[in-house]
């Protein structure tokens, strides 16, 4: 299995390798099956990358996001203030209603105020049954101090994030960067793809050559 980098775009297997291949690929019949040594059609190969480069821009402002405790903090004050209190503590109104005159309490007042966590709020909305049970949770971290862009929201919890992005001063925090880890996974893995498709492809005899049918048919 010699390998050559002389002509990579061309053939990645040495002649005498090549030539081995094209006996087999002629002295075997395949089961009666008729294999051609034809190129990817070209508008195959950009259909794949229209796809490819279609799929990454559109999912990007949404790829990896996770909401963060801090998104959530600004609910979590207007909750435990008076008069939300006194809309999901009125016993007249049935439990449903109560939450949602509550909660629309909130997102009002929230929509008088502009935020840089305004578009993760509408990518992560949340009912005020999640939010009563996750309150406490950020209450508890805020009076310990840290930085609630390191927690996420996971389902009934708040946890820290697992993220580890290391800064210039040698110090470590757990934020979420602007290009998600997870979206470079994916351009690494399509990369290893069309890597892995080229190079099995190019050990093949190069398309220039048509093996003659009739041999073993």
């Amino acid at each position: 299995m010699a390998w050559t980098l002389r002509r990579p775009l061309h053939t990645l297997t040495t002649e005498d390798e090549n030539q081995r291949a094209k006996d087999l690929w002629e002295g075997e019949s395949l089961g009666g099956i008729a294999e051609n040594n034809n190129p990817l059609p070209r508008p195959v190969i950009g259909l794949l990358l229209l796809t490819y480069f279609t799929a990454m821009a559109i999912t990007f402002p949404l790829y990896g996001q996770r909401p963060t405790a801090a998104i959530y903090a600004d609910y979590v004050a207007l909750l435990n203030s008076e008069p939300v209190q006194e809309v999901i503590n009125d016993t007249s109104l049935p439990y449903n209603e109560r939450n949602d005159k509550a909660m629309a309490m909130i997102e009002d007042a929230l929509a008088h105020f502009d935020s840089k966590y305004t578009f993760q709020r509408e990518q992560h909305p949340i009912s005020m049954d999640q939010l009563k049970i996750i309150a406490p949770q950020i209450v508890e971290l805020q009076t310990a101090g840290v930085d609630l862009e390191e927690y996420i929201v996971v389902g009934p919890e708040v946890i820290k994030s697992n993220f580890f992005n290391i800064q210039p001063d040698g110090t470590v925090i757990a934020k979420q960067p602007w290009w998600d880890k997870g979206y470079t996974v994916a351009c690494w893995w399509f990369i290893v793809f069309c890597l892995s498709v080229i190079i099995a492809v190019k050990r093949l005899p190069p398309f220039t050559w048509r093996p003659d049918h009739s041999i073993a048919h």
